[in-house]
Protein backbone atom coordinates (compact mmCIF):
# COMPACT_ATOMS: atom_id res chain seq x y z
CA UNK A 1 0.00 0.00 0.00
CA UNK A 2 1.53 3.71 -0.72
CA UNK A 3 1.67 5.88 1.87
CA UNK A 4 -0.36 8.99 1.14
CA UNK A 5 1.53 12.42 1.28
CA UNK A 6 -1.32 13.58 3.16
CA UNK A 7 -1.09 11.09 6.12
CA UNK A 8 2.55 11.65 6.01
CA UNK A 9 2.07 15.32 6.62
CA UNK A 10 -0.69 14.82 9.87
CA UNK A 11 2.33 12.69 11.22
CA UNK A 12 5.08 14.85 10.80
CA UNK A 13 2.96 18.13 12.33
CA UNK A 14 1.73 16.20 15.11
CA UNK A 15 5.09 15.03 15.83
CA UNK A 16 6.53 18.50 15.63
CA UNK A 17 3.62 20.38 17.15
CA UNK A 18 3.62 17.44 20.06
CA UNK A 19 -0.21 17.28 20.15
CA UNK A 20 -2.56 15.89 18.18
CA UNK A 21 -4.61 19.34 19.36
CA UNK A 22 -2.18 21.16 17.86
CA UNK A 23 -1.29 19.75 15.24
CA UNK A 24 -4.93 20.11 14.17
CA UNK A 25 -5.38 23.55 15.02
CA UNK A 26 -2.03 24.11 12.16
CA UNK A 27 -3.80 21.80 9.92
CA UNK A 28 -7.07 23.71 10.22
CA UNK A 29 -8.82 19.90 10.65
CA UNK A 30 -10.79 18.85 13.39
CA UNK A 31 -8.98 16.85 16.04
CA UNK A 32 -11.27 13.45 14.96
CA UNK A 33 -10.18 14.19 11.58
CA UNK A 34 -6.44 14.20 12.45
CA UNK A 35 -6.68 11.49 14.82
CA UNK A 36 -8.98 9.13 12.03
CA UNK A 37 -5.85 10.49 9.64
CA UNK A 38 -3.27 9.02 11.88
CA UNK A 39 -4.93 5.27 12.55
CA UNK A 40 -5.11 5.23 8.65
CA UNK A 41 -1.21 5.69 8.13
CA UNK A 42 -1.27 3.51 10.78
CA UNK A 43 -2.97 0.14 9.24
CA UNK A 44 -0.87 1.31 6.03
CA UNK A 45 2.25 0.36 7.75
CA UNK A 46 1.28 -2.10 10.24
CA UNK A 47 2.46 -0.54 13.09
CA UNK A 48 1.57 2.23 15.61
CA UNK A 49 3.36 5.18 14.75
CA UNK A 50 2.58 7.88 17.98
CA UNK A 51 1.88 6.88 21.75
CA UNK A 52 -1.02 9.20 22.70
CA UNK A 53 -0.96 10.46 26.69
CA UNK A 54 -2.58 13.63 28.54
CA UNK A 55 0.73 15.48 27.96
CA UNK A 56 0.77 15.11 24.09
CA UNK A 57 2.19 12.35 21.63
CA UNK A 58 5.74 11.04 20.95
CA UNK A 59 6.58 8.49 18.68
CA UNK A 60 7.15 5.08 18.81
CA UNK A 61 10.28 2.68 17.70
CA UNK A 62 8.07 3.11 14.51
CA UNK A 63 7.70 6.45 14.41
CA UNK A 64 11.28 7.34 14.59
CA UNK A 65 11.96 5.21 11.59
CA UNK A 66 9.83 6.91 9.45
CA UNK A 67 10.04 10.88 10.74
CA UNK A 68 12.93 10.95 8.34
CA UNK A 69 11.31 9.68 5.48
CA UNK A 70 8.41 11.50 5.67
CA UNK A 71 10.04 14.75 5.94
CA UNK A 72 12.03 13.79 2.80
CA UNK A 73 9.10 12.76 0.90
CA UNK A 74 7.43 15.91 2.12
CA UNK A 75 10.14 17.94 0.77
CA UNK A 76 10.29 16.52 -2.06
CA UNK A 77 6.45 16.92 -2.95
CA UNK A 78 6.82 20.55 -2.35
CA UNK A 79 10.02 20.82 -4.68
CA UNK A 80 8.26 19.13 -7.52
CA UNK A 81 5.00 21.09 -7.33
CA UNK A 82 7.51 24.07 -7.27
CA UNK A 83 9.40 22.90 -10.29
CA UNK A 84 8.27 25.24 -13.93
CA UNK A 85 9.92 25.38 -17.17
CA UNK A 86 11.52 29.16 -15.85
CA UNK A 87 15.00 28.33 -14.95
CA UNK A 88 15.79 29.82 -11.96
CA UNK A 89 19.59 31.68 -11.64
CA UNK A 90 21.67 33.39 -9.43
CA UNK A 91 23.10 33.47 -6.11
CA UNK A 92 20.89 33.22 -2.73
CA UNK A 93 22.69 33.21 0.94
CA UNK A 94 20.31 31.68 3.11
CA UNK A 95 20.67 32.20 7.16
CA UNK A 96 19.81 30.13 9.26
CA UNK A 97 20.22 29.74 12.97
CA UNK A 98 22.34 26.89 13.93
CA UNK A 99 19.46 24.51 15.19
CA UNK A 100 17.81 25.16 11.71
CA UNK A 101 20.97 23.71 9.85
CA UNK A 102 19.76 20.35 10.02
CA UNK A 103 18.06 17.67 8.23
CA UNK A 104 15.60 17.99 7.16
CA UNK A 105 15.66 21.46 6.65
CA UNK A 106 19.52 21.49 4.72
CA UNK A 107 17.83 18.06 2.62
CA UNK A 108 15.27 20.04 1.18
CA UNK A 109 17.69 23.29 0.77
CA UNK A 110 19.85 20.15 -1.15
CA UNK A 111 17.38 18.86 -2.73
CA UNK A 112 16.02 22.76 -4.31
CA UNK A 113 19.52 23.39 -5.41
CA UNK A 114 19.42 19.77 -7.06
CA UNK A 115 16.63 20.94 -9.10
CA UNK A 116 18.15 24.41 -10.44
CA UNK A 117 21.72 23.57 -11.35
CA UNK A 118 21.72 26.93 -12.97
CA UNK A 119 21.32 28.57 -9.19
CA UNK A 120 23.21 28.49 -6.41
CA UNK A 121 22.84 28.32 -3.24
CA UNK A 122 25.12 29.72 -0.18
CA UNK A 123 23.38 27.94 3.62
CA UNK A 124 25.09 30.42 6.45
CA UNK A 125 24.72 29.92 9.86
CA UNK A 126 25.37 31.77 13.15
CA UNK A 127 24.19 33.03 16.25
CA UNK A 128 22.13 36.02 16.03
CA UNK A 129 24.83 39.05 15.75
CA UNK A 130 26.33 36.85 13.67
CA UNK A 131 23.57 36.39 11.20
CA UNK A 132 22.56 40.38 11.57
CA UNK A 133 26.25 41.13 9.88
CA UNK A 134 25.75 38.99 7.55
CA UNK A 135 22.83 39.92 6.29
CA UNK A 136 23.72 43.86 7.05
CA UNK A 137 26.88 43.10 4.64
CA UNK A 138 24.18 41.66 1.95
CA UNK A 139 25.68 38.04 2.09
CA UNK A 140 22.52 36.83 3.18
CA UNK A 141 19.67 37.85 1.49
CA UNK A 142 16.89 35.85 3.42
CA UNK A 143 17.47 34.10 7.19
CA UNK A 144 15.25 32.35 8.84
CA UNK A 145 16.51 33.03 12.94
CA UNK A 146 15.51 35.07 16.02
CA UNK A 147 15.02 38.35 14.34
CA UNK A 148 15.02 40.33 17.80
CA UNK A 149 18.99 41.02 16.39
CA UNK A 150 17.77 42.67 13.40
CA UNK A 151 15.66 46.23 12.75
CA UNK A 152 13.12 45.74 10.46
CA UNK A 153 10.33 43.50 11.44
CA UNK A 154 10.00 39.87 10.53
CA UNK A 155 8.01 39.75 7.41
CA UNK A 156 5.86 36.38 8.76
CA UNK A 157 7.19 34.50 12.09
CA UNK A 158 6.79 30.88 12.97
CA UNK A 159 6.34 29.01 16.44
CA UNK A 160 8.59 26.16 16.92
CA UNK A 161 7.90 23.52 19.96
CA UNK A 162 10.60 22.58 22.49
CA UNK A 163 11.24 19.16 23.72
CA UNK A 164 13.43 16.96 26.07
CA UNK A 165 15.93 15.15 24.88
CA UNK A 166 18.22 13.12 27.99
CA UNK A 167 20.67 10.28 27.91
CA UNK A 168 20.21 10.35 32.06
CA UNK A 169 17.65 9.67 34.75
CA UNK A 170 15.91 12.64 34.31
CA UNK A 171 15.54 12.27 37.95
CA UNK A 172 18.44 13.33 39.14
CA UNK A 173 18.52 15.81 41.40
CA UNK A 174 20.19 18.44 40.43
CA UNK A 175 19.13 17.49 37.12
CA UNK A 176 22.40 17.92 34.89
CA UNK A 177 21.76 20.17 31.68
CA UNK A 178 23.53 20.37 28.38
CA UNK A 179 22.71 23.91 27.09
CA UNK A 180 23.43 26.54 24.27
CA UNK A 181 25.91 29.21 24.78
CA UNK A 182 25.24 32.61 25.31
CA UNK A 183 23.90 34.73 23.26
CA UNK A 184 20.64 32.06 23.45
CA UNK A 185 17.48 33.43 24.24
CA UNK A 186 15.67 30.12 24.51
CA UNK A 187 18.36 29.85 27.79
CA UNK A 188 15.98 31.86 30.35
CA UNK A 189 12.19 29.92 29.42
CA UNK A 190 14.13 26.96 29.38
CA UNK A 191 15.28 27.03 33.16
CA UNK A 192 11.92 29.26 33.74
CA UNK A 193 10.25 25.96 33.07
CA UNK A 194 12.40 24.31 35.52
CA UNK A 195 11.97 26.31 38.70
CA UNK A 196 8.12 26.89 38.25
CA UNK A 197 8.21 23.09 38.21
CA UNK A 198 10.32 23.34 41.18
CA UNK A 199 13.32 21.48 39.51
CA UNK A 200 16.51 22.14 40.97
CA UNK A 201 19.61 21.88 38.13
CA UNK A 202 22.87 22.45 37.12
CA UNK A 203 24.49 23.69 33.69
CA UNK A 204 27.08 20.62 32.65
CA UNK A 205 27.79 21.57 29.16
CA UNK A 206 27.66 24.52 26.93
CA UNK A 207 27.83 24.62 22.91
CA UNK A 208 26.94 26.78 20.18
CA UNK A 209 26.59 23.76 17.84
CA UNK A 210 23.86 21.29 17.79
CA UNK A 211 25.82 18.69 17.22
CA UNK A 212 28.23 19.14 19.98
CA UNK A 213 24.34 19.15 22.12
CA UNK A 214 23.61 15.77 20.93
CA UNK A 215 26.70 14.33 21.33
CA UNK A 216 26.93 15.67 24.94
CA UNK A 217 23.29 14.23 25.35
CA UNK A 218 24.47 11.01 23.50
CA UNK A 219 27.11 10.32 26.15
CA UNK A 220 24.45 10.79 28.93
CA UNK A 221 25.84 14.40 30.15
CA UNK A 222 22.39 16.26 30.92
CA UNK A 223 19.41 16.87 28.95
CA UNK A 224 18.90 19.36 26.52
CA UNK A 225 15.94 20.91 24.95
CA UNK A 226 15.64 20.99 21.55
CA UNK A 227 13.46 21.02 18.37
CA UNK A 228 11.27 17.31 17.88
CA UNK A 229 13.67 16.75 14.95
CA UNK A 230 16.64 17.30 17.08
CA UNK A 231 15.87 14.33 19.10
CA UNK A 232 17.60 10.93 18.28
CA UNK A 233 15.78 7.91 18.55
CA UNK A 234 15.69 6.45 22.29
CA UNK A 235 17.11 9.83 23.88
CA UNK A 236 13.25 11.41 24.08
CA UNK A 237 12.66 12.29 27.96
CA UNK A 238 9.95 12.17 29.62
CA UNK A 239 9.28 13.17 33.19
CA UNK A 240 10.28 16.47 32.62
CA UNK A 241 8.18 20.04 32.78
CA UNK A 242 6.35 20.93 29.39
CA UNK A 243 8.52 23.63 27.66
CA UNK A 244 7.50 27.16 25.70
CA UNK A 245 7.48 27.57 22.20
CA UNK A 246 9.67 29.48 20.77
CA UNK A 247 9.50 31.92 17.89
CA UNK A 248 11.54 32.24 14.39
CA UNK A 249 11.12 35.19 12.23
CA UNK A 250 12.00 35.96 8.49
CA UNK A 251 13.62 38.75 7.59
CA UNK A 252 14.52 39.83 3.44
CA UNK A 253 16.84 42.03 2.14
CA UNK A 254 14.06 44.74 0.25
CA UNK A 255 16.50 44.36 -2.97
CA UNK A 256 15.49 41.25 -3.29
CA UNK A 257 12.08 41.39 -3.55
CA UNK A 258 10.96 39.90 -7.21
CA UNK A 259 14.00 38.08 -7.78
CA UNK A 260 12.41 34.31 -8.77
CA UNK A 261 15.26 32.73 -7.10
CA UNK A 262 14.62 34.39 -3.24
CA UNK A 263 10.83 34.02 -3.70
CA UNK A 264 10.92 30.23 -4.57
CA UNK A 265 13.67 30.05 -1.71
CA UNK A 266 11.27 31.66 0.77
CA UNK A 267 8.06 29.94 -0.35
CA UNK A 268 10.40 26.74 0.58
CA UNK A 269 11.54 27.95 3.74
CA UNK A 270 7.97 28.62 4.70
CA UNK A 271 6.49 25.17 3.60
CA UNK A 272 9.07 23.89 5.92
CA UNK A 273 8.42 25.38 9.26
Amino acid sequence: MDLETALLRVFVTCVRTGSISRAASVLGHSQPAVSQQLRKLERAVGRPLLRRSSAGVSMTTAGEALLPYAERILALSAQARAVTGQAVTGHCGVGLIEDLATAPLTQALTDFARLRPQATLELISAPGPGMQEAYAAGRVHIALCDTSYFAEPARWSVRQPLVWAAGVDTAADPLPLVMFSQPCRWRTPVLDALKDAGRDWRIVFESGSVAAVQSAVRAGLGAAALFPSQVEPGLAARGLPRLPDVELGCVRHPGSEGDPLVDAVEALLRRMV
